[in-house]
Parts: C-alpha cells; sequence; structure tokens
C-alpha cells in the first residue's frame, strides 16, 4: 500500500506507543509517512530546561528508525491544549494537511485521559472534514499506553477497536523507537513500559488470531 500518511499527535512518544509498528510496515510499503506533534511532551514539567531539546531528538530518531520522515514540531505549550482556542489548533492541522496531502490520518483516542489528547482528536476531525475535493479518506484512532486505559468508565472513554494490523514483523523496530525515548519509559508493571507495551500486542494480536497486532477504532473510511 502506497500513499501519504499523517501520524498527527500530541506529543512526542505517542506515535510509536499507538502506532509504531504500523508506522513501520507503512514505510516498508513504499508510503511516504508524515509525523507532527502539537507540543513537546515535557514543557509542563518543572526542572531539566534541556529535556525539550532531547525529547525533540529522540523524536528524531524514532522516526528515523521506522522509516518515517523527519517529524514536525507545531509548538504548541504542553498539557494546555484545553486554554487554547480549538481554531488556532485546527488551522496549524490544516497547514500540514495541505503541506503532506496525507489520504489516511492516526490520532488520539477521543476519550484518552490526557487532555493533549483529547484536544488532539477533536482539532484533526476538525481539521478532516469530508469536504469536496478533501485528500483525508481514512481516520483511524489508536489507545497510547497510561492514557486511554486509565481514562474513566464511560460511553465516550470506551477504545473499541475495529481494525487491527499485523506488526510481528516489525516488532523489533517498534521497541527499539520506544528504546529512543527512553526517558518516558518506565519499569513494569508500568503500562509505559517494553513489557507492558509488547504484552499489548500480543494481546491485540491474540483478538485478531496473531501473534502480534496493534489496535485502532475506525472514525472514517471512505471508498470513492
Amino acid at each position: 500500500m502506497s500513499g501519504s500518511c499523517l501520524v498527527m499527535v500530541a506529543h512526542p512518544d505517542d506515535e510509536v506507543l499507538g502506532a509504531g509498528g504500523t508506522i513501520a510496515r507503512l514505510a516498508r510499503s513504499g508510503s511516504t509517512v508524515n509525523i507532527a506533534f502539537l507540543a513537546d511532551g515535557v514543557g509542563a514539567r518543572a526542572g531539566d530546561q534541556s529535556a525539550v531539546k532531547r525529547r525533540i531528538e529522540a523524536a528524531r530518531k524514532a522516526a528515523s528508525l521506522m522509516g518515517a520522515r523527519a517529524p514536525q514540531f507545531l509548538g504548541f505549550p504542553d498539557n494546555r491544549l484545553d486554554q487554547l482556542e480549538l481554531l488556532d489548533i485546527t488551522q496549524a492541522i490544516e497547514k500540514v494537511i495541505v503541506e503532506v496531502k496525507p489520504d489516511t490520518v492516526y490520532t488520539h483516542h477521543a476519550g484518552d485521559l490526557n487532555i493533549d489528547h483529547a484536544v488532539c482528536h477533536r482539532a484533526v476531525l476538525t481539521a478532516c472534514r469530508p469536504l469536496p475535493g478533501a485528500t483525508v479518506r481514512r481516520i483511524y484512532a489508536m489507545e497510547v499506553a497510561s492514557s486511554t486505559e486509565w481514562a474513566g468508565p464511560s460511553a465516550h472513554s470506551a477504545f473499541l477497536p475495529s481494525r487491527f494490523v499485523d506488526i510481528a514483523a516489525v516488532q523489533a523496530i517498534k521497541r527499539a523507537a520506544l528504546e529512543a525515548y527512553a526517558e518516558e519509559m518506565r519499569p513494569f508493571p508500568h503500562p509505559r513500559s517494553l513489557d507492558a507495551v509488547d504484552a499489548l500486542a500480543k494481546w491485540r494480536g491474540a483478538t485478531a488470531g496473531l501473534t502480534s497486532a496493534e489496535a485502532f477504532m475506525v472514525v472514517r473510511e471512505i471508498e470513492p
């Protein structure tokens, strides 16, 4: 499958946690994989100011390992997206879409606990309105460990996957990309640990008759 896809997420490491194997598969198949981040993921934390630079370098390394293009950083304030006008975020995403012309977009699940994830989802759907002439034909929502499963129980927060991507052949690439984000990973049994991410891939695979998979909710699919 060739074409152009956009992985539009809130923070560096979200793209690997939710779709690292899928990104590697798409790149192997000849697709152009674009990645864009709304915020840096560490700016809201007190302490080491060099953490932002290290996170950006980790994102670039992870993208290279997965075969994606160098990522874009849109520079919005970390963990404060709900304090901004949705229009400003939407327009920034629209500029990326005009530039890369994706036919497929991967983004966050609407019910994630992290507020930046939820705002990102809404802004992506707004930017990808199915207007005549729009390039985006498919939108898929991913699950991100330590956010999707930590949301409180409600119909809105439930992640109910209906699309499964076999990542067995690229599992090692996903793991290497996660290791690029070593500062963000945690020891098991934290859900954002290498062992937990591997376990989730095995579980999602087993539910679809595969050894390892990433799961997605289908937000929109348009077949011309």
